[in-house]
């Protein structure tokens, strides 16, 4: 039997939706393999039931008997482990982990270095702009270079939180100001038209597997916080795609995976406009709730999800 921390919480916005990631994944872990305990992360403590761990060696002491993790199932979404912040402790301390390591990770978070590096593989990305404080892009530049409508985004923020999409100019402000709430780096993207769809992936010892396509239609404007977790959207597994593109969007998905040297499990999100795949985002610790994305497209494909989270143990590296 291996002991497994599932590492949830986290002090982003993506707290609550990181706790019924791992409720899942303690839910289904397979009881005759595994001990599992969730690990809550809040305000740089890690607890069990509100036991404060070691952070010498991430052991916790439990009716007089001291608890060391084998492997930890990471299910906390944002910073700091969907940015790679955690993983350079994980990997001090020899604990192995369910999720990219810290550089590949860094990367796919900040949208504008993930969205550069992706087209100098060749995938298209949509055109976009970064302001931070080290680069004072006026109003002016960016509605000259960027079409409206456009995207105001917190460059490292998941969940869809503090996006807007800016149909008016008398909007853009606003937009700024609501994507500072999380971020001080705002990228500012070009609106897509076209088919939304998001990809799962993942490795089996050596084989990049890609899981079935899902359609997303929001009942919003675009697949904001409310559409993704509120109910209003339609989630649609198969996408109602063409064959030729759904098989496209497969192997674009197994493409970036294998060139942008991903681990574990993944979910690749894109906006098919003119038959062209888009690369939106790459999510590196993608929700597992039973209402998320990818625990669907596993049910489509017939992988139970204790099946499932077994395997992402067994290929750590």
């Amino acid at each position: 039997m291996e002991t497994i921390a599932i590492l949830t919480g986290g002090d982003s916005a993506e707290q609550s939706i990181s706790l019924q990631s791992a409720e899942t994944v303690l839910k289904y872990l397979d009881k005759n393999k595994y001990i599992g305990y969730i690990v809550t992360l809040k305000n740089n403590k890690y607890t069990v039931k509100d036991i404060e761990l070691n952070i010498e060696d991430f052991s916790f002491v439990l009716a007089n008997t001291k608890i060391i993790f084998d492997k930890i199932f990471i299910a906390l979404h944002g910073p700091p482990a969907e940015n790679g912040l955690i993983q350079n402790y994980f990997d001090e301390i020899n604990i192995p982990y369910t999720s990219c390591d810290a550089n590949i990770s860094a990367i796919t978070f900040n949208k504008y270095k993930c969205n550069n590096k992706l087209k100098k593989y060749g995938f298209k990305t949509a055109n976009s702009v970064l302001i931070n404080s080290d680069n004072n892009e006026t109003k002016n530049n960016i509605q000259n270079n960027i079409n409206l409508p456009f995207f105001v985004k917190p460059n490292q923020c998941g969940s869809s939180y503090g996006i807007s999409k800016v149909e008016h100019k008398n909007e853009f402000n606003d937009a700024i100001h609501l994507a500072q709430k999380y971020d001080t780096d705002i990228i500012i993207e070009e609106s897509l038209n076209g088919v939304e769809v998001s990809c799962g992936v993942f490795k089996n010892d050596k084989e990049i597997i890609p899981l079935p396509i899902t359609e997303i239609v929001s009942h919003n404007d675009f697949f904001d916080y409310e559409a993704k977790y509120l109910g209003k959207s339609d989630e649609i597994t198969p996408a109602r795609i063409t064959k030729d593109i759904y098989s496209r969007v497969q192997n674009i998905t197994k493409d970036i995976y294998s060139k942008m040297n991903l681990s574990g499990f993944c979910r690749i999100d894109y906006i098919i406009q003119k038959d062209i795949p888009y690369v939106i985002e790459i999510n590196t610790i993608p929700g597992l709730s039973e209402n998320s994305i990818m625990p669907k497209q596993l049910a489509y494909a017939n992988i139970k999800l204790k099946d499932f989270f077994t395997l992402c143990l067994n290929n750590i590296n």
